[in-house]
């Protein structure tokens, strides 16, 4: 081969086997004809630009809706249980005693998702009195739950439930509803536990549950198809997010490990100027898990400081998401 044409071919090959194997696109790699957009997803001209509802969507009651502090009323009266939420009358996600009197008369849940272990999410007895039968959570402390409850068993009475460990993207139905776990930016007592946040599927509705976290991470965005590295376009079209440091926080520790106000604010503009959050009109986000040190004022006090759209959660709110 002469030298001029081996120069050539060199400098076009690396661009052109990308751009002519099937597989390599498929990962997405460059195109022939150009770069695909930052981040991997097409121009905002091609993506959608409204969201139309197909399915009842989901129907989401808050249990509970403060962080670990809350282990009693506040100085102005306000209680907020410990952060929980049943979704359409079945499925809970974290559950503890203090959220007992929030279950509806009649409604008899046996499914249980667990974000971590820390004890203002976790309470296996409280959750075997309730009637809970399968128990999902991470893989990673698949081993210490099961002896909880166990031990919670034997002191109840109650038979052990099936306890399903979970991988990190790994999508399960439970119920007529869809649930991926997605990596949180938080820790627990346990340097081994993966905690989790969950994207909550239904039909065409796609709920982010997002308690414990500091943000949202750039993996439980890719995950969810709504991060800047994910190739797949998708948006959601309902959020739920932790705020537990309130607006205009005393800096501390728990900023590694939470979320604040501006911080969910935040989240939520870059989402929709990306239209990767495309909820129906009217659709708040909803803040949860709120500090009882950070947010000092009552109901009516914190959800007039809120931007819009956001919206502050109370113990026994219910609402449909679309």
């Amino acid at each position: 081969m002469k030298r001029r044409t081996f120069i050539k071919l060199a400098a076009i090959t690396p661009v052109a086997a990308a751009a002519l194997n099937p597989m390599n696109l498929a990962k997405g790699q460059i195109p022939p004809g150009g770069r695909p957009a930052r981040g991997g997803f097409p121009p905002r001209d091609q993506g959608p630009t409204e969201y139309v509802p197909t399915g009842p969507g989901i129907q989401v009651r808050f249990l509970g809706t403060g962080g670990a502090d809350w282990r009693g009323p506040a100085e102005n009266g306000e209680l907020r249980r410990h952060a929980s939420i049943l979704a359409d009358g079945k499925v809970l996600f974290d559950y503890t005693a203090t959220s007992a009197d929030m279950i509806p008369e009649g409604v008899h849940p046996q499914v249980i998702f667990y974000t971590h272990s820390h004890n203002d999410h976790y309470e296996p007895k409280p959750a075997l009195e309730l009637g809970i039968r399968r128990v999902y959570l991470s893989e990673t402390w698949l081993e210490r739950a099961t002896r909880d409850f166990q031990r919670a068993a034997e002191q109840t009475g109650m038979p052990m439930p099936e306890i399903i460990p979970l991988k990190l993207g790994q999508t399960v139905e439970q119920d007529g509803i869809k649930v991926t776990p997605l990596p949180a930016n938080h820790a627990s007592n346990h340097v081994d536990e993966e905690t989790f946040i969950y994207l909550i599927e239904k039909d065409s509705t796609r709920l982010l549950y997002a308690t414990d976290t500091g943000g949202l991470t750039a993996r439980a965005t890719g995950y969810a198809g709504i991060g800047q590295f994910s190739f797949e376009r998708k948006f959601l079209t309902g959020i739920i997010m932790e705020a537990t440091m309130g607006v205009g926080y005393k800096e501390d520790q728990r900023i590694f490990s939470h979320s604040s106000v501006d911080q969910v604010a935040s989240t939520v503009r870059v989402l929709s100027e990306s239209r990767k959050y495309l909820p129906v009109e009217g659709q708040k986000v909803y803040i949860t898990h709120l500090s009882k040190t950070a947010h000092t004022g009552s109901q009516e006090e914190i959800e007039r400081s809120l931007p819009a759209p956001l919206s502050c959660a109370y113990d026994g709110l219910e609402v449909l998401f679309r």
